[in-house]
């Protein structure tokens, strides 16, 4: 009998149907005459692209949806979603949306009901910023490079569902961004402020911390300065203990957790109050009130508002020189450890309430220094060198006095500077008392006396929560005549950007928003004239909660239904970059909380697990001048790396990016070898989590692999399962499942690997059913393939609706196992044994197979070692 067509199940090769497989036919599916001898990923990769958007395979029902079963469980797998710029993807972006994909795909095998959508983060300076450029409004080329991102991932085979598609631009999406920002405002979580900010000049707008690098913009590195303006700001620190103490319930990885506490900046200590000679006073807080018999002098932050107060006019001239130096330098480059201290003494002197007047350490000369940030504490500290390494170094610097105050256990000298544990020495009443005890006897000494109290601080601040953009979503608030700020009622939201055509801010840093006459003036019932707000909200307002309208998009009178957000919250994965570390995860988790403060969501944290995926690097080249050379302009052979006029270059690793003109387009990478294969090396690449080079040498092989399948298929299948590969074939779907359960790709897609190459070195054939079964292994990593598969025995479905094949474990057993046999050590033979052979056994084949080894010699010890990893051992003279 002639071997099967893989296909012969639905028709035969020549594309006519087989007896009664009508219902299985494809429209449009390898019609009469395709040459099926060629792996046309391009045809097969736009037909089943084409035919999952025609019959919304990926949709996710919602409760009460047809088609929602409420007997399935769910899961959310979501990607931080992108900011949609005009450059487009590069190969890294894949990289995660490729995990989630696998993800999503694996667990509706698994009978899970999968919610898995894409959207855009899409407010931004640099839509803004070419705006101003070219005059090209920033919604029209937000709506262009949306269509590009969407064009490049739906060439990818992700499965998302595109009914659930949003833009956080769109007057639907942040009416709702509008209607939180309301709650919050609501609950006393917004409030206006005049704070010192970092203002860029060439960007014409505020920037945060985070977004300032030595002093400099991070997008474009413009010079920044400090200056105060009238801002809005979020109360987050109300949320600092809960969002401190929530991290531990998460399943995300430890070095995000470690970024968020530093972030938050927990910290327990004492507030004391100190007077001022010929002043008022202050208060500082510390760490180590019990290290106050040893402070000898204090520090004010350069924005301290004492600063002005107690300067003397012989030191007002170097104080407003060394304040305006200050202003320069990030809150980073301030705290940074290594750095070199630099102050400048005020003439003022603070009065040490240990002490009395007469006493030499009275009196503490008070300096400004810009290790002390006015963001920790109260901006001023009392400064202990006997007992800090940073206050230490100062004195040294500036010929401070240092008195010891804590002896380490079991020393026999005192150090001038010590900050572990140890007895406490100098100090008075505290002497003689291990440190931990000396803390809250000298914090009730000082609340006896009304001058100092227990305190907890943090060193996370308000969230700076205006931008003087355009491009961002309007507040919604109305300023009165007479100072008064009300909300805009809510069945007036959204209130929507008005059209303009010179989107700059002006010099004196009133936003651009500002310039819309008619959108700005607003007259009530009663003709009171109001202002609206003409800051914008930054571009993380938006992303706060996308997460939360993926589940309900479509929903016009209300943000979310809450049956609905009772189903599918939390998110069950998430993943993204690890540069959103902190910023983004603790603003999303802080609005998350404020919303179930509100009863509005069922959760109080959004993201149950979180994965960073590791950075895809691309290989950079540089001539002997240190000049950028283009990859395309370079050839590799080995570790030889020339110019293509024969110069040598050098070749280093790094992040891609278009001034390294290192950057690899997918659209390329698809066209040449097709989107299956891109999916598999993003996959094969390593563990999700680790970052690794982009190697385009190594994308044949990849796609070696999917010919190899398509081959195998095409030989025709078996009547008969062959036993070796069946057993091969549960090992293979065990090993895969398990793997994926981990996000272990990589190693997964190995096993798959493997059996293909057991069953071409075997020359065999697959089954009809175990090659389904393989296809649907297949399906999460290469969908377009593994359709076609299915489809070419027989199967009308999506196979991606398919079940998971079932794993019998007796198949899992091995029948032999293999034995080395070594002669001192040295491997002298291999053996083939029944799984089930005793010592005995194991040893009488083992002198067999290393007879002439053995022979003449005098055999000392045989070492037999069963189980899972055997072995025999001669020890001989």
């Amino acid at each position: 009998m002639p071997p099967l067509s893989p296909w012969s199940a639905a028709e035969d090769f020549r594309g006519a149907p087989a007896a009664g497989a009508e219902s299985a036919k494809i429209p449009g599916f390898r019609p009469p005459g395709t040459d099926m001898s060629r792996y046309d990923f391009t045809a097969i990769e736009a037909r089943w692209q084409q035919r999952w958007q025609a019959e919304k395979t990926f949709r996710a029902p919602n409760p009460g949806d047809e088609g929602f079963d409420p007997a399935k469980p769910k899961f959310y797998v979501l990607d931080m979603f992108p900011y949609p710029s005009g450059a487009g993807l590069h190969v890294g972006h894949p990289k995660g949306y490729t995990a989630t994909d696998i993800v999503a795909r694996y667990k509706r095998h698994r009978g899970f009901q999968v919610l898995h959508p894409m959207g855009w983060d899409a407010f931004g300076l640099p839509a803004e910023q070419y705006a101003v450029q070219t005059g090209t409004h920033p919604a029209a080329t937000t709506a262009k490079n949306i269509e590009m991102f969407r064009s490049q991932l739906q060439a990818l085979g992700f499965s998302y569902d595109w009914e659930r598609e949003l833009s956080t631009t769109d007057a639907g999406y942040y009416k709702w961004t509008q209607w939180i920002f309301q709650k919050l405002y609501e609950r006393g979580l917004a409030y206006e402020s005049e704070v010192p900010v970092w203002w860029c000049q060439a960007l014409s707008t505020v920037l945060a911390n985070e977004e300032v690098i030595d002093g400099k913009s991070e997008r474009g590195g413009h010079p920044c300065v400090k200056r105060p303006l009238r801002q809005w700001m979020l109360r987050i620190t109300d949320y600092a203990e809960r969002l401190l103490a929530d991290l531990e319930g998460l399943d995300w990885p430890d070095s995000v957790k470690a970024m968020q506490r530093e972030w938050i900046g927990r910290s327990e200590g004492a507030e004391i109050d100190f007077e001022i000679e010929g002043g008022a006073g202050f208060t500082a807080f510390t760490t180590r009130p019990d290290t106050l018999f040893g402070a000898t002098f204090c520090v004010l932050s350069p924005e301290h508002p004492l600063v002005d107060q107690v300067t003397g006019a012989g030191q007002r001239a170097a104080v407003a020189a060394y304040r305006e130096e200050a202003a320069r330098k990030t809150e980073l480059e301030r705290a940074e450890l290594q750095k070199d201290k630099t102050g400048v003494f005020t003439g003022a002197y603070a009065l040490n309430p240990v002490y009395q007047d007469g006493h030499p350490l009275r009196r503490m000369p008070i300096w400004v220094a810009d290790y002390v940030l006015m963001s920790y504490g109260s901006g001023a500290i009392m400064c202990v060198p006997g007992g800090d390494e940073r206050d230490h170094e100062f004195a040294l610097k500036f010929g401070l006095p240092t008195v010891p105050v804590v002896r380490p256990e079991e020393a026999e000298e005192l150090p001038a500077c010590w900050t572990g544990a140890g007895w406490m020495v100098n100090s008075g009443f505290l002497d003689g008392m291990a440190v931990e005890q000396s803390k809250p006897a000298m914090t009730a000494w000082l609340e006896e006396r009304g001058i100092g109290r227990a305190k907890v601080t943090y060193r996370l601040r308000d969230w700076l929560f205006s931008r003087q953009r355009y491009w961002g979503e309007p507040f919604p608030l109305l300023h009165g005549p007479d100072g008064e700020v009300e909300l805009v009622p809510t069945e007036d939201l959204p209130v929507s950007l008005p059209e303009l055509d010179d989107f700059t801010p002006s010099p004196s840093g009133d936003p651009p928003l500002a310039r819309a006459k008619d959108w700005v003036r607003v007259v009530d019932a009663d003709g009171k004239v109001w202002r609206r707000e003409t800051n914008s909200m930054p571009q993380w307002a938006g992303s706060c909660w996308y997460y939360l309208r993926f589940l309900d998009p479509g929903n016009d009178t209300a943000a979310w239904d809450p049956e609905i957000e009772r189903y599918w919250m939390p998110v069950d994965l998430y993943v993204g970059g690890a540069e959103h570390a902190v910023l983004h995860l603790l603003y999303a988790r802080f609005w998350h909380k404020v919303l179930f403060d509100c009863g509005l969501v069922s959760t109080d944290e959004p993201f149950r697990k979180l994965v960073n995926q590791g950075m895809v690097l691309s290989f950079a080249y540089r001539d002997q001048r240190g000049a950028l050379v283009p990859v395309q302009d370079v050839e590799v052979d080995g570790d030889s790396c020339r110019r293509k006029d024969g110069e040598l270059v050098e070749r280093i690793v790094a992040k891609m990016s278009k001034a390294l003109r290192n950057v690899v387009n997918p659209d390329d990478v698809v066209a040449e070898y097709g989107a299956d294969t891109l999916r598999l090396y993003e996959a094969f690449m390593g563990p999700v989590t680790a970052s690794a080079p982009w190697n385009p040498r190594d994308l044949p092989g990849v796609h070696r692999f999917l010919q190899r399948v398509w081959r195998l298929y095409l030989a025709g299948v078996a009547e008969a399962a062959d036993a070796e590969v069946e057993r091969a074939l549960h090992r293979c779907v065990a090993k895969v499942g398990d793997d994926l359960e981990q996000l272990g790709f990589n190693t997964a897609l190995a096993a798959m690997m493997e059996f293909v190459n057991l069953v071409t070195k075997k020359e065999a054939r697959l089954s009809p059913d175990q090659a389904m079964r393989f296809a649907v292994l297949l399906e999460p990593f290469a969908p377009h393939l593994a359709e076609e598969l299915a489809a070419g025995l027989g199967r009308a479905e999506s196979l991606a609706l398919a079940p998971w094949p079932a794993v019998d474990a007796a198949l899992l057993v091995e029948d032999t196992i293999e034995v080395p046999v070594q002669v001192n050590g040295k491997l002298r033979a291999r053996l083939q044994l029944a799984a089930d052979a005793d010592s005995g056994e194991m040893e009488r084949a083992a002198r067999e197979a290393a007879a002439a080894h053995l022979e003449g010699v005098e055999v000392r010890k045989v070492i037999v070692v069963p189980g899972p990893r055997p072995m025999v051992n001669f020890v001989v003279v």
